[in-house]
């Protein structure tokens, strides 16, 4: 669930929200579609088409018949920008109260997991939403819209469960004081605005947490969660009139309410003098943030300053990275414009690792970000920015799920049909506009830094109030909306029955599934398989390397021109390579598919090795493993993982830990990736999968000529694994001054997923921690004690090697670690002697069942999983096995393969904290 803005939201830079102005007059309804009382037909932009109830609520339609899946998300406008004084958090939190129940659903994560669904809920500045993504039946879709409706108005709120949550949420707060540069962020922000909301982070106080009470909370439910609020999406396949039809049977029975919906009206004045803010705490890298405010999304002026965030911050033709990570300055740089219902922020950031020097690091961050007011872009830089950000528009919008979610956030800014408005403007930008908002607002007087040094200014710069955004969509109608697909049965059966398998030189096993997809969308997932024991010995730091190299450089392209062809191909690819494999991933388009191909074959062909990339590399890597080395997870899962698997320090499969692999990058060289790559790099074993629009035939050319003649230099043999009967391990490791602390089990089991047990364990599992928010673990330590914000479990067999893991894990406080052991104990020994009840089982069969009906829904998943089958020797065949072996599984069998499997005193745990803080802190007389 999303909780608090950091430097790693800069994906969601696009989130805001606002009520939707009074549209304007509604057109007729589509010839045929008769609407049912109450409802009026709207806006249609696009195939996406709005209605809107008399009791306020607006309705989303976004039909799209190729997925065997559908989304409803449903989204309150209101969010951290409509708390008020000790209110801070309060939207959030009401975000997990409404996950626990109403009178008629009173088990809302058993009946997610039972539907198999895909849920979340997330809370931003000026929004909160729900979805949930489920298989496309009509028994689904009913119980999502009930489900959605009831708790709209209905939600318990109780006190007994605010006392749980509460602790839930405050560890989430927690696990956001572990990361420095998040922190960072919140404080810099906090500077920013001196007035206004969005200067407080979304998750709140810890004091307002732990102290709301409950008929506040109460009160800003009913205040907040009404029809009139709301907006619902339904997208995916589904018969418009039979849902239109039921909506205003569930959300039509909700009255308007009487009292008018409250208004924010505070506004951030100019800012008249440079900010700074200073942070210290522990940490292995440095950072340095400047902000400066703009105007809001809607306003005419953003698309230009979305572009100047991208030419400022992009990787790697952007001038941050090119003046500071190229010139070794910094590790990372970045720069992204908040994106939101009222005046936000372009934030500009850097990591500096711990021997540079910070002052150099921030007067060239600044120098770099300022100077774009009187260093011209040029319309290259233009055409690159715009060409990136339309090819993500388009990515969203052919997934009828992603466009669903990411509607909310248009919505919120104003009205839904923003989201088509600002592609239009971002078509039109031009350079001179791009030097005109960089004039207008990067200004030192706008400016806030973050870091550990302050600076000194004072200017001021104005920011235009919002725009009328009911006078900017008023007459609008969007262009030419995106091809449909075909309505596609996802079963195991229709997949093999259009399933494609040939074999192409050197030794590649292709797997085609062609099919009609929405804007004609085709995934692409590669492998090629390399090395053996024998040669890899000691070769893993080489390996890790040279596949960090294959993006930056070929024989034909520099890094710059290669990101270039990626998005003139409106795809995202990504190519990659370790010890044991080298791997490519696709998204794109039909008309792009094979230039997309031949791209990536060219990459893993003929990789350049420009050794001023090398070098960056290294940077890059040494930033990323020192900032690992404080953080209590990648403790905890290095030294249950080292334990779990002994290997010695030259075997490939050895498990490094941050320090030993910063060492071991410090040492690498240039010319030991080149001989990892010219030893082992080659197609002579390996999958390629294509789910999507396409010509068979021609793809089956296509990969031939792109591959044709790369053998491997050296035969391949898969890494076997041996089962080791370990002894338990329990540890406590310290991570001084982290608020949030990490537990980590495991447990080695002496199975293969042929043996006849494995069902058992994968259902088994499931129910114990599986599942949203209702396994065992789920119940007992997140729901019912309020110990961790996220508990679970997982299992999994390998297909060669009897060599299974049952693994565990949590987040928790640090004081609650002795609690978290002894409810973690406690439960594994419940399903071990007393197995599940009959209605735990249905609802799990159901559930996971539905899941995986989701999974191969989702052409991304789709092609992994049918590239895993072909290594494996398997089709999908073997899935139609298995769930109906699950299906068919008792609580008999279940339990004596889980009491077969688990020992309990065999189980190794690993916990990482500042537990040396809590001992302090329960010292009588220690300062506190």
């Amino acid at each position: 669930m999303i909780r608090r803005k950091t430097a790693l939201f800069l994906t969601l830079a696009l989130l805001a929200c606002a009520v939707t102005p009074t549209l304007a007059a509604p057109p007729a309804a589509a010839p045929g579609l008769q609407l049912p009382a109450g409802l009026e037909k709207r806006a249609s932009v696009e195939g996406i088409t709005e209605y809107a109830l008399s009791n306020g609520l607006r309705i989303l339609l976004f039909p799209d018949l190729s997925k065997q899946q559908t989304t409803v998300n449903i989204t309150y406008l209101v969010g951290s920008r409509h708390e008020g004084y000790g209110e801070s958090g309060m939207a959030h939190l009401l975000e997990h109260m409404v996950f626990k129940g109403t009178p008629k659903h009173k088990d809302i994560p058993q009946e997610l997991t039972a539907h198999g669904t895909r849920p979340n809920g997330s809370t931003w500045y000026d929004r909160t939403n729900y979805f949930e993504t489920f298989a496309a039946t009509d028994e689904n879709l009913d119980w999502a819209l009930d489900l959605e409706a009831d708790r709209m108005v209905n939600s318990f709120i109780a006190k007994k469960d605010l006392d749980s949550e509460m602790t839930v949420v405050r560890n989430e707060f927690e696990i956001g004081e572990n990361s420095p540069q998040g922190v960072l962020q919140e404080r810099a922000m906090s500077s920013a605005y001196l007035w206004h909301n969005y200067g407080k982070s979304t998750i709140g106080s810890r004091a307002d947490l732990e102290r709301v009470p409950i008929d506040s909370l109460q009160a800003f439910y009913k205040k907040w969660y009404q029809p009139d609020n709301a907006i619902l999406v339904v997208a995916g396949k589904f018969d418009e009139a039979r849902t239109l039809q039921k909506i205003a049977e569930t959300f039509g029975k909700i009255g308007k309410p009487s009292r008018p919906l409250p208004q924010t009206w505070t506004e951030e004045p100019a800012q008249d003098g440079e900010r700074e803010v200073t942070l210290r705490r522990v940490g292995d890298i440095q950072a340095v943030t400047a902000m400066y405010h703009v105007p809001a999304g809607s306003h005419a002026d953003f698309p230009a300053v979305d572009i100047l965030s991208f030419i400022l911050g992009d990787t790697p033709s952007g001038r941050l990275y090119k003046a500071m990570v190229e010139t070794k300055k910094a590790s990372s740089a970045s720069a992204f414009a908040f994106q939101l219902k009222e005046p936000g922020l372009l934030v500009a950031s850097a990591d500096v690792r711990i021997d540079a020097s910070l002052d150099e690091a921030r007067d060239i961050l600044i120098k770099v970000t300022e100077e774009a007011a009187t260093k011209p872009v040029t319309a290259e830089d233009v055409n690159r920015a715009r060409d990136s950000r339309l090819k993500n528009w388009e990515t969203t919008l052919r997934s009828s799920e992603r466009a669903a979610i990411r509607l909310s956030e248009w919505a919120a800014m104003g009205d839904w049909r923003l989201m088509f408005l600002h592609r239009d403007r971002l078509k039109d930008v031009k350079p001179e506009d791009v030097q005109r908002v960089a004039q207008a607002y990067l200004k030192p007087q706008n400016r806030t830094v973050g870091l550990f040094i302050p600076t000194k200014e004072a200017m001021r710069a104005e920011v235009p109030s919002a725009p009328d955004v009911a006078a900017l969509v008023k007459d609008y109608k969007g262009g030419e909306a995106l091809s449909q697909g075909e309505a596609f049965d996802p079963t195991p059966t229709v997949i093999e029955g259009r399933t494609q398998r040939v074999t192409v030189e050197p030794g590649i096993q292709l797997v085609l599934l062609p099919k009609k997809t929405r804007g004609s969308t085709v995934q692409v997932g590669m492998t090629f398989h390399h090395g053996d024991e024998a040669s890899l010995q000691g070769r893993s730091t080489a390996a890790g390397m040279a596949g960090g190299m294959l993006m930056r450089g070929t024989t034909k392209h520099t890094r710059q021109q290669i990101r270039d062809e990626i998005d003139h191909l409106k795809a995202q690819l990504a190519v990659f390579g370790g010890t044991t494999t080298s791997n490519a991933t696709i998204e794109t388009t039909r008309e792009n598919l094979a230039g997309a191909i031949r791209l990536a074959a060219e990459m893993l062909r003929e990789p350049s090795f420009p050794e001023s990339e090398f070098e960056l590399l290294r940077q890059e890597r040494l930033a990323g493993l020192e900032d690992a080395k404080s953080d209590p997870g990648q403790k905890a899962s290095t030294a249950l993982a080292k334990h779990l698997n002994p290997w010695p320090k030259s075997d490939p499969r050895y498990v490094e830990s941050p320090e030993e692999t910063i060492e071991a990058v410090k040492t690498s060289t240039l010319e030991e990736a080149k001989k990892f790559y010219t030893d082992f790099y080659g197609g002579s074993t390996g999958e390629i999968a294509v789910v999507g629009d396409f010509d068979p035939a021609e793809i089956r050319v296509v990969v031939a000529e792109a591959f044709s003649g790369w053998k491997s230099p050296k035969p391949f043999t898969r890494l076997a694994t041996t089962y080791q009967d370990r002894p338990a391990l329990r540890t406590s490791i310290e991570a001084p001054d982290k608020e949030s602390a990490v537990f980590r089990a495991g447990l080695r089991v002496d199975m293969r997923d042929d043996a006849p047990d494995y069902p058992a364990m994968v259902l088994g599992n499931f129910m114990t921690g599986g599942g949203f928010l209702n396994s065992r673990l789920a119940t007992r330590i997140r729901r019912n004690d309020g110990l961790s914000y996220g508990v679970g479990s997982f299992f999994f067999a390998s297909a060669f090697d009897k060599d299974a893991l049952f693994g565990v894990q949590a987040i928790y406080a640090p004081q609650n670690g002795e609690k978290l052991v002894i409810a973690f104990q406690e439960e594994i020994a419940k399903v071990l002697t007393s197995g599940f009840t009959a209605d735990e089982i249905a609802e799990a069969k159901k559930g996971w069942l539905q899941g995986r009906q989701v999974s191969r829904s989702n052409d991304r998943e789709l092609v992994r999983t049918l590239a895993n089958r072909a290594f494996e020797g398997r089709t999908l065949s073997w899935d139609q096995e298995l769930e109906k072996t699950i299906a068919n599984l008792t609580n008999e069998q279940i339990q004596a393969a889980m009491k077969k499997a688990i020992h309990p005193e065999k189980i190794s745990f690993v916990q990482s904290g500042d537990f040396a803080k809590v001992k302090k802190d329960a010292t009588p007389g220690a300062p506190k």
